[in-house]
């Protein structure tokens, strides 16, 4: 059994490689604005692309998982958005924006197939927490990127930020090919799978992650912009604080997975944190022109908070699933974050833009109280073994 950390740890690495590109691109707004001479809800929608392409294709990808197996569809899909990646490297905005919808529509492998890795590999009452050690790869990686694609960007330009994305995409998707494989007795499934598209438990959970996502995404697509041209803050100290949330929120995800384990619910404590993440956009909106160090103070620990429910929503999603089929439900889930993804950043950008910063945080707010709400009527998975 020992190989089930080298599954999941190749898993949660693919799962990091894939969040370079969706969450830490953001880090370089500001060079992304100068290189294709874009407006910053312009960017929003650039960066956006990857969501959409990931949003279209999970379903699919899931289900495909389902079928073949983890390693086939992770491979193929990594190898497939090193390519487009290194297509975004090139050209203008619109080749840009065509190649990063590439890189989506391939890079939605790693959701559905990585995460259904991780159910078949760990039982329910190590689930929460190996499902956390994935999820925290994504802000982790994020950060990472958070660091360091400002200075590549900086010092070599966008186009070489875009190629190391690609080289490190293409050398992750080379070792799930080698490494990752199916436990014993692994259940494929064919034929439909609408009774898990079908089911209002998942479709009520899916729905109020997709609401979590635009805190999330608010905090993520806007926080170096907030930080730098609103506030004035350096690009650099910018965009050290967007990776300081990042690796914050990663330690998060481990915390909330071993929490959820302990209580026996994924549900409870997401219902605790979309609270906590409504009361810290509100009071980010309040200090909107408070000093920069008391937002930076306050903005931080509500960014952690938006970034660590993740897991706990996974793990509910692959639960409610029947056998071999929580790669289907994983895509449906994945689904509605990714649709949210794709228009948080330029709706936050357009009314940070056009309205006011405090009312982006204000709108960040009111999804998750929403959120909150359908949550009180979600029912927590009885845990299965799900493959």
């Amino acid at each position: 059994m020992r190989y089930r950390w080298v599954v999941l740890g190749i898993g949660a690495l693919a799962q990091g490689t894939n969040a370079a590109v969706f969450l830490g691109l953001p880090a370089i707004t500001p060079q992304l604005r100068d290189h294709f001479g874009l407006t910053l809800p312009q960017v929003g929608l650039l960066l956006g692309a990857v969501n959409l392409g990931t949003m279209l294709t999970l379903v699919a990808w899931g289900v495909a998982a389902d079928r073949r197996g983890e390693r086939l569809i992770m491979a193929l899909g990594g190898f497939g958005a090193a390519s487009c990646l290194a297509g975004a490297a090139f050209g203008n905005a619109w080749v840009a924006g065509l190649a990063l919808l590439g890189t989506g529509l391939f890079g939605a492998s790693v959701n559905a197939a990585s995460g259904r890795a991780v159910m078949s590999w760990f039982r329910s009452g190590r689930r929460g927490l190996a499902m956390g050690i994935r999820q925290t790869a994504t802000p982790l990686g994020a950060a990472l990127t958070g660091a360091l694609l400002p200075i590549v960007a900086v010092r070599q330009g966008v186009p070489a930020a875009f190629g190391w994305l690609a080289l490190v995409t293409a050398t992750v998707a080379l070792a799930v090919a080698v490494w990752v494989r199916e436990p014993p007795g692994a259940v494929r499934t064919g034929g439909s799978h609408g009774v898990v598209l079908g089911d209002p438990r998942l479709i009520r959970l899916s729905v109020a992650s997709g609401l979590l996502v635009v805190p999330q995404f608010t905090a993520a697509a806007l926080l170096v912009e907030l930080l730098h041209e609103h506030r004035g803050l350096a690009i650099g100290a910018a965009s050290a604080v967007f990776a300081v949330a990042q690796a914050l929120g990663g330690a998060g995800r481990l915390g909330v997975g071993v929490w959820s384990d302990a209580v026996g619910s994924r549900i409870g404590p997401m219902r605790i944190l979309a609270v906590a993440m409504a009361c810290g956009f509100v009071l980010c909106a309040a200090l909107d022109r408070a000093p920069v160090p008391v937002l930076v103070a306050v903005l931080v620990p509500t960014a952690v908070l938006a970034l660590c429910w993740n897991g706990l929503a996974v793990t509910a999603a692959g639960e409610l699933a029947p056998a071999g089929r929580s790669g289907t439900a994983l895509g449906m889930q994945n689904s509605a974050n990714y649709l949210s993804a794709t228009i948080t950043p330029a709706v936050a950008g357009w009314v940070a833009v056009h309205v006011a910063w405090p009312a982006a945080m204000l709108l960040a707010a009111a999804a998750a109280v929403t959120a909150r709400i359908l949550l009180g009527r979600a029912e927590q998975p009885a845990p299965v073994a799900a493959g």
